[in-house]
């Protein structure tokens, strides 16, 4: 990830969908409430990441902000400390004939740089092969070394040989909302040499009298936590949860799945009631198509999962947006990840270095944002 040495501030977009044209609808802008950056750290807005379409280039975005600039493929902002406030930002999407077919209205919001710099904070991060990779965490790590932050700490069983200094989580390849709720395979003694223990059984359940695993949360912050829930804890799953839905009808689905993604930040909101449990939407897919010819060798291909990933974006806002008062706050993971730089050529739904890197500016930009 190219790191600035100028300053960003913090960047909120609060979306506002607005009455739109006849046309509307066949896009389906979808914009996430909120979103935040941080001093020093660039955010944006991709197109291709907030419609429905497989050729985004087939229409015009117009965006007015009186901060920030619009690009070809985005709408980019690194505000300085002159930028402070709020900011109208809109967006019109139109035909190459020039017809509207969809608009959103979002403010801008320019924070200090200095959020949060005289608290402490906890973080658990849990995931699937995105965080398992370690590279966000990794990011959101350094991200909060540079001054103006917060002191901070992070909890977890998982410290791969990738992981930074201090850099911990619960994140593990191939994993979903379910599993974290069920998943109780082998102990850790009986697991084959070099695979990771956690791979079998989650790191919130425990075994009973009966030797059934039970989900227990308190005695996982007991373990990991010196006995206090974290600050934060951070949720990106849904990838596995979803990738074999019917893009043609992928809603029976992903209520399934929103079901038990619910169902475990109930039980973390019950045991860590005044924890705030950041929840990712849904990384986009990769842009080319043939990311998903190296990994799935026609099985699976781009068009079907952008469907229902965009779908699941829109399913997280209705069901979780709004519910803060649970303790449930989402985050916008999806807007700012490139969706061809941030990938490599080879996959499908896996970022590239800089990739990740805007998935950890993403979540450590909320995090200042909450402090």
């Amino acid at each position: 990830m190219t790191r600035s040495s100028s300053i960003c501030a913090v960047l909120i977009l609060i979306a506002l969908r607005l009455p739109a044209g006849a046309a509307s609808g066949d896009l389906r802008l979808t914009l996430p409430p909120v979103v935040y950056a941080v001093p020093g750290l660039p955010m944006s807005i991709y197109y291709d990441n907030i419609v429905l379409t497989e050729h985004p280039e087939s229409y015009q975005f117009e965006v007015e902000c009186p901060i920030g600039s619009q690009e070809a493929s985005r709408w980019t902002l690194c505000a300085t400390a002159a930028d402070v406030g709020d900011h109208p930002l809109r967006i019109r999407i139109r035909s190459q004939s020039g017809a509207e077919l969809d608009r959103g209205e979002i403010t801008v919001r320019v924070v200090p740089r200095d959020a949060g710099a005289d608290k402490f904070v906890q973080l658990l991060l849990v995931g699937d092969s995105l965080t398992a990779a370690t590279a966000y965490p990794n990011e959101i790590a350094r991200l909060l070394r540079a001054p103006g932050n917060p002191r901070w700490s992070m909890i977890g069983s998982s410290r791969p040989a990738t992981a930074g200094p201090g850099v911990a989580h619960e994140g593990y390849g191939g994993w979903t909302w379910e599993a974290f709720l069920t998943r109780y395979g082998p102990p850790p003694e009986t697991v084959t040499a070099g695979t990771l223990a956690r791979r079998t059984r989650s790191p919130f359940l425990f075994p009973t009298d009966g030797d059934m695993g039970k989900l227990d949360l308190p005695r996982y912050f007991e373990e990991h936590g010196e006995g206090q829930p974290p600050q934060i804890v951070t949720f990106l799953l849904g990838i596995n949860d979803c990738f074999g839905a019917d893009p043609e009808a992928p809603d029976r689905a992903i209520n399934a799945v929103l079901d038990r993604a619910e169902v475990l930040l109930g039980a973390f909101h019950e045991s860590a009631p005044r924890t705030l449990l950041a929840v990712g939407l849904t990384t986009p897919p990769n842009a080319r198509e043939s990311g998903f010819v190296a990994n799935y060798q026609g099985k699976y291909h781009r068009w079907g999962w952008k469907r229902i990933q965009h779908r699941l974006v829109e399913r997280m806002l209705e069901r979780l947006g709004g519910r803060e008062d649970e303790g449930i706050y989402l985050v916008p993971t999806e807007l700012n990840l490139d969706p061809l730089a941030g990938y490599p050529d080879n996959n499908g739904v896996h970022p590239n270095e800089t990739g990740y890197g805007q998935i950890g500016a993403s979540f450590y930009a909320w995090i200042k944002g909450h402090l």
